[in-house]
């Protein structure tokens, strides 16, 4: 069967010009259904990853990274983004692909449709008026030849009834009209023929020249349409099987993911954790009081209140309640002395200066900041009020076994910062040797103070190795050594363990399962061994942000401060914030405020080579 528009449907313009343009109507609607799918595409990528974010922890906590299932529930969320990437990736290929696209062929389809029927109408008016030239001559002719019959009829009567000379002219005169309106209709009829075939022509090559190509034309472009349509669904379809490989593969990695949760290895985890390494409570001891009835009275009431006093003092190991916040809130340390006004290295050491009236106390402003601050900020508050000596720098405080896992974390964390010192010590020398054969390449002496610094950098984080490796020798032998790498300043917290441990076995708590004697002892452990230091202990301090060199010695006498020497060298860690005091940090446990007009501090590029010893704690 013929499929030609133009001779199977000559007849149906109108009918044509409805179906092309339902057929364009048709094209915006499936390019609206395009866009709109792109935009649901689109707002549920940003939900996903909304989603993802919410749930995905703010911040790199050791509890999550040491357990199977949050390890689980963390990659299936980043597989998720993933996932939502994917979902942005088809909405953007469908915009791009598809809308736009099919946006601006609507238009150009639109002006080609126009243009069609345009010249359909045209040859349409064309033929319309070439039958209204045809059917007026027609008239014309059929007019003219009646009024030729009339007068010819009339001329032959006048000729039967002429008898006299008048007569006779009148059947003249009516013969000459009659054959005028005889010429005038021959007239009529040589124009109607030329009419009718310059009609039968025009008809002709309408129906089989002009409208065939005119509506194959428009069969042309409804069929192109139809081809971009196809070409747009192919095109989604293909959208999303380009994104089937990496969803699959996201799939994939969230099965694995919850595959790999091992309940098993998990409890273990715990144990790993919270092991303390002590041995459960012995048995009780029988206390007889009956040897009180068989003293004096006075002498039984001065045993019973002794007895009394220790009952309420006696607490088994693991049921001291302990509180360090309340430790550090009940002794509040003294503020630092200000900075002098024209520092000289003469007068420091022994000068006690009060702090101006503007200036509040530290312990004031900090407790201030914890209970106006977030959550995050709050711990850092806390952790503010932890420096200054609430542990001992050998970890002492803690259980065994989580005094050794502190220590050899400590430990691995000195030796990446030793192995970035000697790669950078290494490189500057490198560079020391190429200014030395090119002297126009740089100064030699440049590279002195740097050098000198990453020595004293490596030499310090070699000195806090070797004592770290002594503790942690300590704990695997289980006894006390000597390791004579003690710290030049003792934190009051390592002293008073010190003075603790010192006592008889029989005036002090041991973890073996026996009681604490000395209430001042429990004092002690209450303020050594908090609910807050699993939180703050695995905490990194803040960052270093640049380094110092101190132009006078300073003698740190009140609480916060930090003595310093002539010409030694400090990471800084919080600028000067108006009060003249600068928050600087020693090796890898000391930290305190020093007068900022001691200090020259450096704050540039110089300063990113120094030892980044906050990491450690």
């Amino acid at each position: 069967m013929s499929c030609n528009w133009g001779t199977e449907l000559w007849d149906q313009f109108d009918n044509l010009e409805k179906h092309t343009s339902w057929g364009i109507d048709f094209l915006e609607r499936y390019t609206k259904f395009i866009r709109e799918r792109a935009d649901i595409e689109m707002n549920y990528a940003k939900q996903i990853r909304s989603l993802s974010k919410k749930y995905h922890p703010k911040r790199s906590r050791e509890d999550e990274s040491r357990y199977t299932w949050c390890l689980a529930f963390a990659a299936t969320l980043r597989q998720l983004n993933e996932l939502s990437i994917q979902r942005e990736e088809v909405a953007e290929n469908l915009n791009s692909q598809i809308v736009c696209e099919l946006t601006r062929y609507t238009q150009e389809l639109k002006a080609e449709r126009k243009t069609h029927f345009q010249d359909g109408r045209r040859a349409q008016q064309h033929i319309e008026s070439s039958w209204k030239q045809l059917e007026s001559s027609k008239r014309r002719f059929e007019r003219d030849c009646k009024e030729a019959e009339r007068a010819q009829h009339l001329s032959d009567r006048i000729d039967l009834d002429s008898k006299t000379e008048g007569e006779k002219r009148c059947s003249l005169k009516a013969h000459q009209t009659a054959q005028q309106k005889k010429e005038v209709a021959e007239e009529s009829r040589k124009d109607y023929v030329t009419t009718l075939n310059q009609f039968n022509q025009d008809q002709h090559q309408h129906y089989h020249t002009l409208v065939p190509v005119i509506y194959q034309r428009i069969q042309d472009m409804e069929e192109r349409r139809i081809e971009r349509i196809c070409e747009a669904m192919r095109v989604s379809a293909e959208a999303e099987r380009k994104v089937l490989p990496v969803v699959s593969r996201c799939l994939d990695a969230m099965m694995d993911a919850a595959e790999g949760i091992q309940p098993r290895m998990d409890t273990r985890q715990v144990v790993e954790v919270y092991k303390s390494g002590f041995d459960p409570p012995g048995d009780v001891d029988f206390e007889d009081y009956s040897a009180t009835m068989r003293r004096s009275i006075s002498e039984s009431s001065y045993l019973d209140n002794r007895t009394e006093g220790r009952r309420h003092s006696r607490k088994l190991w693991p049921f001291i309640r302990k509180n360090k916040l309340l430790t550090l809130l009940s002794s509040p340390r003294q503020p630092p002395p200000p900075p002098p006004t024209s520092p000289s290295p003469g007068g420091v050491a022994n000068s006690t200066q009060s702090p101006p009236p503007a200036c509040r106390e530290p312990i004031t402003q900090r407790l201030n900041d914890l209970m106006t601050s977030g959550s995050r900020t709050r711990k850092q508050c806390l952790r503010s009020l932890k420096r200054g000596g609430s542990g001992p720098a050998d970890c002492s405080h803690l259980p065994p076994e989580q005094r050794r896992k502190k220590l050899q974390s400590r430990i691995n964390n000195i030796n990446e910062e030793i192995q970035r010192e000697r790669e950078q010590r290494d490189a500057l020398m490198k560079m020391r040797d190429v200014y030395e054969r090119s002297p126009q390449m740089g100064d030699v002496s440049s590279l002195e103070p740097r050098l000198e610094e990453t020595k004293v950098s490596l030499k310090k984080l070699e000195e806090e190795l070797r004592r770290n490796q002594a503790w942690l020798t300590e704990v695997d032998s289980g006894q006390s050594v000597n390791c004579g790498f003690e710290s030049q300043t003792t934190t009051p917290g390592s002293s008073s363990l010190k003075q603790l441990d010192n006592r008889s076995p029989a005036s002090r708590e041991s973890p073996d399962g026996s009681y604490t004697e000395d209430h001042s002892a429990e004092l002690h452990f209450k303020s050594r061994s908090s609910e807050f230091d699993d939180d703050f202990d695995d905490e990194e301090p803040l960052p270093s942000i640049g380094t110092c060199k101190s132009l006078y010695p300073f003698q740190g006498q009140n609480e916060g401060t930090l003595s310093m020497v002539e010409g030694e060298l400090l990471s800084v860690v919080e600028e000067d914030k108006g009060d003249g005091w600068t928050r600087v940090r020693r090796n890898l446990d000391e930290e305190g405020y020093v007068p900022t007009s001691y200090i020259k501090v450096f704050l540039d590029s110089s300063a990113k080579g120094f030892v980044q010893s906050s990491r450690l704690v």
